[in-house]
């Protein structure tokens, strides 16, 4: 179970009306409070627009990598082996790279040979579509067409030494009505790496049913921020139902 925390400027925000960041608080203490609620890695998302934001943010990351013993993946705005390197030197374990890997597919096997597979996490936003295999990736923000076959594209990332792909539903992103069922199946014919799902969940019945479907592992944000479920309380829910989880608490 992966919580997605977004930072602007090194501090942790939360989206307002989808337009207006309001800050959160402090991206260690935000972190730590998630591995003592059971988290088994974070992914933080970084919004900050100027260089200074940036710098402000790797300093809030190597603090943090200093308290939390849990992997940290770094996403957004990654579009080099540089910033893959700064980035890891500063305490992440691994990266997500998303839109760089489409204009530039060449990049994830760079990122691969230089920092190894397990260090790169490809997130694609899909959605479904009149293509070949029903789903198409989206970029610009999440809404406009690649024109890339969904499927054809993470095989592809798989091939170029993609380490996990993070599979996110524009379909179902916010809704709460559960995860895509059907996609997550589908992209777990077509990958050959670890699936992470995002996007819908609602209830603890939504992360069971897409562990069925082919997904390894969860990332949330608004649901966890916002106390509809707590991470404890998932693994609880998975562990009595026969899931085998990581650290499992019981209620």
């Amino acid at each position: 179970i992966i919580p997605c925390i977004e930072v602007n400027d090194g501090r942790v925000v939360n989206e307002v009306n989808f337009t207006q960041l309001v800050d959160a608080g402090d991206l260690v203490q935000t972190a730590c409070l998630y591995e003592n609620e059971g988290a088994d890695e974070i992914t933080i998302l970084d919004n900050s627009a100027s260089a200074a934001g940036r710098e402000k943010t790797l300093v809030a990351l190597r603090r943090t990598s200093e308290h939390v013993s849990i992997p940290i993946t770094v996403g957004a705005g990654i579009r080099t082996v540089e910033d893959v390197e700064l980035l890891l030197q500063s305490g992440a374990n691994k990266v997500s790279i998303n839109s760089a890997s489409i204009t530039r597919p060449e990049l994830i096997a760079e990122i691969a040979d230089r920092f190894g597979s397990q260090a790169l996490v490809i997130s694609v936003d899909l959605r479904r579509a009149r293509t070949d295999s029903g789903f198409e990736v989206t970029t610009d923000i999440k809404r406009e067409s690649s024109a890339l076959d969904a499927l054809a594209w993470i095989e592809k990332a798989c091939a170029l030494g993609a380490g996990e792909i993070l599979l996110n539903s524009m379909d179902a992103d916010g809704t709460r009505a559960g995860y895509d069922i059907g996609m997550i199946a589908a992209v777990r014919a077509a990958s050959t790496v670890p699936l992470i799902a995002s996007g819908g969940v609602g209830g603890v019945e939504d992360f069971s049913a897409a562990l069925d479907a082919g997904a390894d592992a969860f990332l949330a944000s608004s649901v966890f921020h916002l106390g509809v479920h707590r991470i404890g309380d998932v693994k609880s829910y998975l562990s009595k139902n026969n899931y085998s989880v990581r650290n499992a608490r019981t209620a």
